[in-house]
């Protein structure tokens, strides 16, 4: 691995990235977009026309394959492949790593790796992060709670390490977009514990909160920025931020971005980035809208699949349908309901199609004694923050919600993994 700079030496910046700080505000539900208020969001906004002869050089390409990765017979790396379901498109792609320390990431973060008890990368990160630090644009498909996060993120850190110093007035080096609050929330948390460990800010951007500790922390100065497009089109717009500095872009569920009219929204983001920068974009399917976005946004990348291209049931958990009609629903839930919640650490997730339905469900079974608790989009954001938490640790073992919890809800790595129903 190249030598790291003197952020790896020990010169305190100061630490940022602590959980955003959370309360009402305006915001749809959304990530927050302006479109009701101002109009057309990013109107204000122009193109940028880089030249890139006068654009500051900046580092990509910091990976140094492992000694063990390079000797590894080509058909152990076939087999590898065959049995994580790993399908490789594109030019030049690196080896896949097959344990942590083959990605010779700085000792900092992999302490922090060791204090996970996990046992070997999940096959996105694998293949993924050989690809990442080899500065290469890349498009990974994969099932969300497939490691993706930290298959982005880490790869991020190093970058960094490797840039100059933020100097006062500057935007982010990395920016992470995320269709939802709930989302990007949780990569900033992931952000915020390996990010402290390497002495880098971050801070999590999104509508429905108050707009002041968001361009505080902005102002001061952070390296990873994870923003919903709606309000940092709004930061960018009134000069509260700018993105001359990043060269690091990532772009998460962009399936579900496109799904919920965010691309409009995006082009006018990445116009705002100089076109040299690195891409990875992430998606849980690969629809021609996603393909066409990849064509545009990223050069001569590498398309990483984890198992198959359509969007599918993760094969770890036991999927049983049950077709009823409407009358039997409830009655069916509560009898299921008893057989799971009666070991004390399950924990329950109840998808419904529509608030009111949420609101109904969730009053019936409080009503009836069960600990549940209910979130959707026309909830305040601090108390959607304050149901999740509840959920998370146990409090409220069961979450009625609609599909503004649908993708991207993490629960902590030493939690049990909820049990889902489809309401």
């Amino acid at each position: 691995m190249p030598g790291f700079s003197d952020r790896d030496r020990g010169r305190d910046r100061g630490y940022g990235g602590g959980p955003p700080r959370f309360g009402g505000g305006p915001g749809g539900n959304r990530g927050g977009t302006s479109m009701g208020k101002f109009g057309n969001p990013g109107e204000r906004l122009r193109k940028r026309h880089w030249n890139l002869d006068e654009l500051p050089k900046f580092q990509k390409n910091l990976y140094q394959e492992h000694p063990d990765v390079t000797c590894r017979p080509l058909q152990d790396i076939e087999q590898y492949r065959r049995t994580k379901e790993v399908t490789v498109k594109g030019r030049d792609c690196p080896k896949p790593i097959m344990k942590f320390n083959e990605a010779a990431y700085p000792s900092y973060v992999m302490d922090i790796i060791g204090k996970q008890n996990w046992t070997d990368p999940t096959p996105i990160q694998s293949q993924g992060w050989p690809v990442a630090l080899s500065g290469k644009d890349m498009v990974g498909i994969a099932q969300t709670g497939s490691g993706k996060t930290l298959a982005y993120l880490l790869p991020s850190i190093v970058h960094i390490q490797h840039q100059p110093f933020l100097e006062r007035g500057d935007g982010p080096i990395c920016l992470v977009l995320a269709p939802t609050r709930e989302l990007a929330q949780q990569v900033q948390q992931v952000a915020a514990e390996y990010g402290q460990a390497s002495r880098l800010r971050s801070t999590c951007i999104y509508g429905g909160a108050p707009k002041g500790p968001q361009i505080r922390d902005l102002e001061r100065g952070v390296e990873i920025c994870i923003a919903t497009p709606g309000r940092l089109i709004d930061f960018l717009e009134c000069g509260k931020t700018n993105l001359l500095r990043c060269t690091y872009l990532v772009l998460d569920e962009a399936d579900r971005m496109l799904d919920m009219g965010f691309e409009p929204q995006i082009r006018k983001i990445v116009d705002q980035i100089r076109p040299d920068r690195q891409t990875l974009m992430w998606s849980a399917t690969w629809p021609k809208e996603v393909q066409q976005l990849a064509e545009d946004f990223l050069k001569d990348y590498v398309q990483i699949n984890i198992g198959a291209l359509q969007l599918s049931a993760n094969h770890n958990i036991l999927q049983i349908v049950d077709v009823c009609n409407d009358m039997e629903k409830e009655d069916k839930l509560i009898r299921l309901l008893e057989e799971i919640m009666s070991e004390k650490e399950n924990k329950t997730i109840i998808f419904v199609e529509t608030k009111r339905r949420c609101d109904e469900i969730t009053r019936r079974m409080r009503r009836d004694g069960w600990p549940a608790m209910g979130i959707h989009g026309d909830k305040s954001q601090q108390e959607r923050d304050w149901v999740l938490n509840e959920f998370r640790y146990g409090k409220a073992p069961i979450l009625v919600a609609t599909d503004v919890a649908s993708r991207g809800l993490g629960t902590r790595h030493d939690s049990p993994r909820p049990r889902e129903g489809k309401g």
